[in-house]
């Protein structure tokens, strides 16, 4: 079978460009003649009736805006105590515990133990997905009738979420993954693969394989405030079996709110020179 041709927007995905903000903006506005503001062109009357919700003028919730989970996932995704500096929390994970095999739980401890080194968040490397969503950081997403564009504040990290109908190109190796939604109902669902086995789930050293797959639901509820959000984490070389975290992320609303540049590269870099010094 021939391999598929990437496209622009994939190969875009496959780096982490400077400036990526003003890439996606220019990237998104071009995918969609006619679409309106950064959430996506609203039509007349856009609440429906009954639901409550914003929504696009093809009819899909309205996702765009910036927003933000408020829980320590990013800490541990599954209860943990309050360490020096990292606060405790109740954990996203169903049944609280995740069911690694007995050589990858192993592995886990390891990466515990050593979390300040070996974190890949760190480092400043992508921090891949689902983990972006829960990182303390605000993102902005910005939707199409064909694509969602994601801008995570940090470190340029960005994601392009295909609702075309198009497949999953051959096999490739991505920080974020190749996305793939659908809408069900008012729900997004969206299909990731083609990861590779450099990121973590967080700080507390959860991890994956190469062969991760994730599969996520956005539900956009309380009024276009706040979005339901849920993400099953299937990897059979780590994983006794598919396991789910569960969370809502909130629609911040400040007055002249945008996304503000953090560009942790700069920032390890110049914390290494000045090491050397």
């Amino acid at each position: 079978m021939p391999a598929m041709k990437e496209s622009a927007l994939t190969r875009l995905a496959r780096f982490r460009p400077r400036g990526l903000f003003l890439l996606f903006a220019s990237a998104t506005l071009a995918l969609a003649a006619g679409w309106g503001a950064i959430g996506g062109a609203q039509a007349p009357g856009a609440r429906a009736a009954g639901s409550g919700l914003p929504r696009t003028a093809d009819g899909k919730p309205n996702l765009g805006g910036i927003w933000q989970v408020m829980n320590t996932a990013h800490v541990n995704l599954e209860p943990h105590s309050a360490e020096a500096g990292m606060p405790g929390g109740i954990g996203v994970v169903e049944g609280d515990e995740i069911p690694y095999r007995p050589e990858a739980r192993a592995r886990r401890q390891q990466n515990y133990e050593k979390r300040a080194q070996l974190d890949p968040v760190g480092k400043c490397f992508l921090p891949g997905v689902p983990r972006a969503t829960y990182m303390p950081f605000p993102f902005q997403i910005a939707q199409t009738a064909s694509h969602i564009a994601i801008a995570y504040e940090f470190a340029h990290t960005g994601r392009i979420i295909y609702t075309d109908g198009t497949p999953h190109p051959g096999p490739l190796d991505f920080w974020m993954g190749d996305s793939r939604g659908k809408w069900e109902g008012d729900t997004l669902v969206v299909d990731s693969t083609h990861f590779n086995d450099r990121t973590w789930f967080d700080m507390a050293g959860n991890y994956h394989s190469d062969a991760l797959h994730v599969v996520e639901r956005y539900t956009l509820t309380d009024g276009g405030r706040r979005i339901d959000y849920q993400a099953t984490i299937e990897d059979p070389k780590v994983f006794t079996r598919p396991w789910t975290i569960r969370m809502p992320i909130y629609k911040r609303v400040e007055t002249n709110l945008q996304l503000v540049d953090y560009d942790c590269v700069d920032f390890f870099w110049s914390d290494y020179l000045r090491q050397k010094k």
